[in-house]
C-alpha cells in the first residue's frame, strides 16, 4: 500500500491531470488502495512512479505518493530495520511485498497484509506469503509477532495513528518491536478525507488518512502502551521504534 507522502517541492506546478474535481464525503472508504480498479492498483499494475493524494476540500499542494519505490527491491535503510528486533515480522499494508521479501531473504518468517487487490496479486504471483485483508480484521499470530512494520506512511491508514498503534501493539508478542515511518515533520499532526489521483486523472473514492511525525507518535504510542527505544533519520525519511513491555 502506501506511501511515505513527501510534499512536492515549494514552487512545482501540479499536474493539470493530479488536481481532482471537488468530492462528496459522505460515502468514504476503508483504507487507502482498497477500491478494486482505483488508481492505485493501475499504478501498480502499469508501472506508475507516483500518485497524488489530496486531502478533501483543500487547496493545498498534494502528497506524492511514490509508487516505484513499493515495486521495488527493499534499498539498505530498509534492510538495515530488519536487523532490529528479532523474530517474525508483519508488514502491515506491505504493497507487493518487498519487505517480506527482504525477511525472507534475512531469515526471519514473515507476512504482508495490504487491502490492494493488485498488491496482493502481484506478491502472491512471486510466491510471497500476502493477506488481502484490512490489517483491523482478524490476522493469524495475532500477539506472537516479534516484529510490527507501518512504513512508507502506513501511519495514516484508517485516519487515527493512536488506533493503529494500539492495533500493531496488540499484534506484537510481549518484547517485540514496533517500527514506524513518521512524516518528515515532527510537528505533523493531521487526520482527513482523501483521494487519490493518477497522472490521468483517474481518482479513488475518498478515504481517511493521516499524517504523524515523531512528536505525535510518541504521544500515541505512550497511549498504546509501547515505550519508545529510539527515533532517527535517513535521508529525507523518519523512523520511530517502540517495544512492547513484558508482562509484569
Amino acid at each position: 500500500m502506501s506511501a511515505v507522502t513527501g510534499r512536492l517541492r515549494a514552487g512545482a506546478r501540479r499536474p493539470e491531470a493530479g488536481h481532482p474535481r471537488p468530492v462528496r464525503t459522505d460515502s468514504v472508504s476503508a483504507d487507502f488502495g482498497a477500491e478494486p480498479a482505483g488508481p492505485y492498483d493501475f499504478a501498480l499494475r502499469e508501472g506508475a512512479r507516483e500518485l497524488f493524494l489530496h486531502e478533501v476540500g483543500s487547496t493545498g499542494r498534494p502528497d506524492v505518493i511514490p509508487v516505484w519505490r513499493f515495486s521495488a527491491a527493499a534499498d539498505a535503510v530498509e534492510r538495515e530495520l530488519l536487523e532490529h528486533g528479532t523474530g517474525p515480522v508483519l508488514d502491515l499494508g506491505c504493497g507487493p511485498g518487498r519487505m517480506v521479501l527482504a525477511s525472507l531473504i534475512a531469515g526471519r518468517p514473515a507476512l504482508g497484509v495490504d487491502s490492494s487487490r493488485a498488491a496482493v496479486e502481484l506478491a502472491t504471483a512471486r510466491g510471497l506469503p500476502v493477506l488481502r485483508r484490512s490489517l483491523f480484521e482478524p490476522l493469524p499470530g495475532e500477539g506472537r509477532w516479534g516484529t510490527v512494520l507501518l512504513l512508507d506512511g502506513n501511519i495514516g491508514i484508517g485516519g487515527d495513528p493512536g488506533r493503529l498503534l494500539h492495533r500493531a501493539a496488540a499484534l506484537a508478542r510481549p518484547g517485540g518491536t514496533v517500527i514506524v515511518e513518521g512524516h518528515p515533520d515532527a510537528a505533523e499532526h493531521a487526520s482527513f478525507d482523501a483521494v487519490l489521483v493518477d497522472a490521468h486523472g483517474r481518482r479513488s473514492a475518498p478515504f481517511r488518512w493521516a499524517r504523524a511525525g515523531a512528536g505525535a507518535l510518541r504521544r500515541h504510542a505512550w497511549r498504546a502502551g509501547l515505550r519508545l527505544t529510539r527515533e532517527w533519520r535517513a535521508g529525507d525519511r523518519t523512523f520511530c521504534e517502540y517495544a512492547v513491555p513484558m508482562p509484569r
